[in-house]
C-alpha cells in the first residue's frame, strides 16, 4: 500500500511543478522534425521558383504591349503571338510549380496531423490512469491510508499533492480538448489544399488547350504570310467591317426588342447583387477565362476590342441562359465564315450574348428561364457558325448594360 502512494506521489509531484501536457509547445520527435524541415526547404524553393517565373511572364506581357502600338503587319502579329505563347508556356510551368508545392504542402500537413494524434492519444492514456489512481485512492478509507504512513506530515504531504493533481485534471482536459481542436484545424486545411490541387489540375488542363488554340492562331497567321502584306492588310480590313455589321446588328436589335418587352410589361424580375445588379449564372461548366475584357493580348484587337469574356470549353458544350429573359435573336449558320449567336434581354437593363454557338436550340422572341439549354458552343475554325474571328473551342460572352458593353466579370456569380 505504501509503495502505490509512493508511486502515486511521484506522479502528483510532476503534475504539481508543471504542466504534463502542453500542446502548443510540444516538439516533434527527430525524425518526423527533420522531414518536417525538408519538406518546408523544398516548399520554399518552388516558391522562389514561382516567383522567378512570374517576373518572366511579366516581361513577355510587356513586349505584347510594345508590340501593340506598332502599325498591323503580318510580323508585328507573329511577334505578339508569339510572345503570348510563350506567356502561355510560362503560366503551365508555373501552375505545375504550385501543384508541386501543394503536393509538398500536402505530405507536411500529414506528417503534423500523424504527430499532433499521437501527442494526443499519449495524453489521453495519461489523464485516464491518473483519473483511475485519483479513483482507487478516494475509494480507501482514511483510517487505512493513515496506517500506510509513518508520520501523519507525510500523509499530509500526500494529500497535498493529491488534491493538486485533481485541480489540474480540468485544466489537462482543456489541453487536451484543444489539442484536437488544432488537430481538426489541419486536417480542414489540408482537405482544402487538397481541393486547391483539383482546381489547379482542371486550370492546367484549360492552359494546356489555350496553348494549342494559340499555336493554331499562329499556323492561320502564317498560312496569311504567305501571301503579301498588302493582301493582309486588305484581309483585315474585311475583318473590321464583319465585327462592325455584327456589332451594328446586335445594337440595333437588342434596342428594339427591349423597347416592345417593356411595353408589353414582359421583363421579368432577376436576383440583384448587394450593388442592385442582376446577378448572372456561368452559361457553361467551365470558369477559365482565356481572353478578358478588352483584352490587350486578345489576338485581334488590331481589327476590334475584345467587348466580351472567351470561356474555354471543348466543342459542342451545353451552353444554358445566364438568367431568364427573351431571346432577341438567334443567328443560325450555315458556313464556317458565319458567325452565329444567340441574345437574350433580361430585366434591369442587361442583355447577354452567346457567340460561335455551333448549334442553337431556342427560336426568337422565345421566353427562357436561368439554366435553360439554348444551344451548344463551337468556335472551332473551318466549324459552322465559328465566324472569322477565332482560333480555336470557346464560348464568346458578352453582357451588355442599357445597350453598352460592360465586363461580364462584374455580374456573373463568384
Amino acid at each position: 500500500m505504501k509503495r502505490f502512494f509512493v508511486i502515486l506521489l511521484i506522479i502528483s509531484i510532476g503534475a504539481a511543478s508543471q504542466p504534463f501536457f502542453a500542446y502548443t509547445t510540444t516538439p516533434a520527435t527527430g525524425g518526423t522534425q527533420e522531414e518536417i524541415n525538408s519538406l518546408n526547404k523544398e516548399i520554399e524553393a518552388k516558391k522562389a521558383k514561382i516567383k522567378q517565373i512570374e517576373e518572366t511572364i511579366s516581361a513577355y506581357k510587356k513586349k505584347i504591349e510594345e508590340k501593340r502600338t506598332e502599325a498591323v503587319s503580318i510580323s508585328n502579329q507573329l511577334a505578339i503571338l508569339d510572345n503570348r505563347i510563350a506567356q502561355v508556356e510560362l503560366d503551365i510551368e508555373a501552375t505545375t510549380a504550385t501543384l508541386e508545392a501543394i503536393e509538398l504542402e500536402i505530405k507536411q500537413l500529414q506528417l503534423s496531423i500523424n504527430e499532433k494524434q499521437q501527442i494526443v492519444d499519449k495524453q489521453k492514456d495519461m489523464l485516464g490512469e491518473l483519473v483511475r489512481l485519483l479513483h482507487y485512492q478516494q475509494s480507501k478509507k482514511t483510517i487505512e491510508v493513515l496506517a500506510a504512513y509513518d508520520s501523519f506530515s507525510e500523509f499530509y504531504t500526500t494529500v497535498q499533492h493529491l488534491e493538486n493533481l485533481e485541480r489540474n485534471l480540468g485544466k489537462q482536459a482543456k489541453m487536451i480538448r484543444l489539442a484536437k481542436e488544432e488537430l481538426e484545424t489541419k486536417r480542414t486545411e489540408q482537405e482544402k489544399r487538397r481541393e486547391s490541387y483539383k482546381e489547379l489540375t482542371a486550370k492546367l488542363e484549360k492552359q494546356k488547350e489555350d496553348l494549342d488554340h494559340r499555336i493554331d492562331g499562329k499556323e492561320v497567321l502564317l498560312a496569311a504570310a504567305q501571301s503579301s502584306e498588302l493582301e493582309y492588310k486588305t484581309v483585315v480590313n474585311s475583318l473590321k467591317k464583319q465585327y462592325q455589321a455584327v456589332e451594328g446588328e446586335i445594337s440595333t436589335i437588342e434596342r428594339q426588342v427591349r423597347q416592345k418587352l417593356e411595353s408589353e410589361k414582359k421583363i421579368t424580375k432577376e436576383p440583384e447583387s448587394p450593388t442592385g445588379e442582376v446577378i448572372l449564372s456561368w452559361p457553361v461548366n467551365s470558369r477559365y477565362v482565356t481572353a478578358y475584357f478588352y483584352d490587350p493580348s486578345y489576338p485581334y484587337r488590331n481589327v476590334f476590342e475584345h467587348n466580351a469574356i472567351d470561356i474555354a470549353v471543348g466543342q459542342g458544350t451545353t451552353v444554358r441562359a445566364a438568367a431568364s429573359g427573351y431571346v432577341a435573336r438567334a443567328k443560325r449558320c450555315t458556313t464556317a465564315s458565319c458567325y452565329a449567336y444567340v441574345m437574350i434581354v433580361h430585366s434591369g437593363g442587361i442583355s447577354t450574348v452567346y457567340g460561335h454557338l455551333s448549334r442553337i436550340d431556342v427560336a426568337e422572341d422565345q421566353f427562357v428561364t436561368r439554366g435553360d439549354v439554348i444551344g451548344l458552343s463551337g468556335a472551332r475554325p473551318g466549324t459552322i457558325g465559328a465566324g472569322p474571328f477565332t482560333t480555336g473551342p470557346h464560348l464568346h460572352f458578352e453582357t451588355r448594360k442599357n445597350g453598352i458593353p460592360v465586363n461580364p466579370l462584374n455580374y456573373l456569380e463568384k
